[in-house]
């Protein structure tokens, strides 16, 4: 039984580009000195005496930023190659942080946050086209996963460490934040061979398809749409969850961090073993879509079981297994439908549905929680969940008869 499973582990991490390891090594990196975002609110109300109101602006403000930067970082990478876009976005990702710190007046902390969110989410498309390039078709998708992983095992490492910093010191945060983005660029230039300009232009002579712009792709702005709605509700378990647990669960708060560890670990645990096990059977977005429903579930769950402590974990079991199947295939469809010379747009696209959800997302929720209570909200968050389920089995027709193309 163990051989059995590790010879599973060993076929889905098997064949993944030496590159593909290298990048995963770097976002680890730099998503394990993941500490200001996650404290920024804290910071700006306690530490700097700024209203709530104003840290929630600074929050959006830094969302906008990042719609920027991920157009912005998705047009240089088809122009100017993905390479020097992750160098130069992590290097002054890094020094943005550092002069965070040392702002004090409002004015001057909304400047630099913008900045920052344009610096930094600038990073996601430009890393997108460099594991397309650094991949081939049947490890794409476990590249992607590999990548999840990465980031994921730094979120689970980054805030813990942010959160023993801040009780020294504040400013630590900002120091270890930029840092370890500056130590990411360094160590990307160290292992990876510089790439120069956009990659394989002559595939443009391959096929029409997808040759035109992404903004004008009617499919592909319909998933966009779908994409955005989900990351409203995806995004739920980063902000209104953990208060819902505070407040309604009363569960402290080493408790609520033990839960929602659950999320990564199993994860990390699971994630490249049910790729392995579904990619190229079905269609991309049949996956999605059950994914979708999942996450639909997770939600109600909070409305069918009464306040205690398990059900928290029940929650995040259901979640963790709606983001597996919706995250991964999500990635694989913007990467079917985009070829090389618009493969940034496309990810900086995809890039923006998330970006415009962070925003969306406490947003709309804190004010349904305040207005109408939790229970409420969890109805309304399962309802985005079934409407994005029948979007994307809109999607779906097209592909049916093709299983084995995915979702071109």
């Amino acid at each position: 039984m163990f051989n059995q499973t590790l010879s599973l582990y060993k076929n889905a991490y098997g064949g993944i580009s030496k590159p593909i390891w290298w990048l995963a090594s770097v976002l680890l990196i730099n998503r394990s000195g993941t500490m200001v975002i996650p404290f920024l609110t804290v910071y700006l109300t306690f530490e700097l005496h700024f209203p709530l109101e104003q840290a929630g602006f600074a929050i959006t403000i830094y969302g906008i930023g990042a719609i920027a930067g991920a157009v912005l970082g998705g047009k240089l990478s088809d122009k100017l190659g993905f390479y020097p876009i992750q160098f130069w976005s992590l290097v002054l990702n890094g020094v943005m942080f550092i002069l965070l710190g040392q702002m004090r007046t409002f004015p001057n902390i909304a400047i630099t946050i913008f900045i920052l969110g344009l610096v930094g989410e600038a990073f996601r498309p430009a890393n997108a086209a460099a594991v397309v390039h650094y991949s081939d078709e049947s490890s794409r998708l476990r590249s992607y996963s590999l990548i999840r992983l990465a980031v994921n095992m730094g979120w689970a490492v980054g805030p813990a460490v942010g959160g023993l910093l801040a009780s020294f010191n504040y400013n630590l945060l900002f120091w270890a934040d930029g840092i370890t983005c500056i130590g990411a660029a360094l160590l990307l230039r160290t292992v990876l061979k510089p790439v120069h300009g956009p990659v394989k232009k002559a595939v443009l002579v391959k096929t029409e398809k997808g040759t035109g712009s992404a903004y004008r792709d009617g499919r592909y702005l319909f998933f966009i749409i779908l994409v955005m709605l989900n990351g409203v509700c995806l995004f739920q378990m980063f902000n209104i969850v953990p208060v819902f647990f505070k407040e309604e669960m009363r569960m402290s708060e080493a408790l609520i961090g033990l839960s929602m560890s659950v999320n990564g670990v199993a994860i990390a645990l699971v994630e490249m073993i049910l790729v392995y096990k579904l990619e190229n059977k079905r269609p991309d977005v049949l996956y999605i879509s059950y994914g979708v429903i999942m996450m639909g579930v997770s939600y109600l769950v909070f409305n069918i079981f009464p306040p205690y402590v398990f059900v928290a974990f029940i929650f995040m079991l259901f979640f963790t297994l709606a983001e597996m199947l919706t995250m991964p295939f999500m990635n694989n469809f913007w990467i079917h439908r985009s070829q090389d010379h618009n493969r940034g747009e496309y990810a900086g696209l995809y890039t923006v549905a998330y970006c415009v959800s962070t925003i969306i997302a406490p947003t709309l929720g804190a004010y349904v929680v305040k207005h109408l209570g939790y229970t409420n909200w969890w109805y309304t968050v399962s309802a985005i969940c079934l409407l994005t389920f029948i979007g994307f089995r809109l999607l779906l027709p097209k592909h049916v008869q093709s299983p084995s193309h995915n979702s071109h």
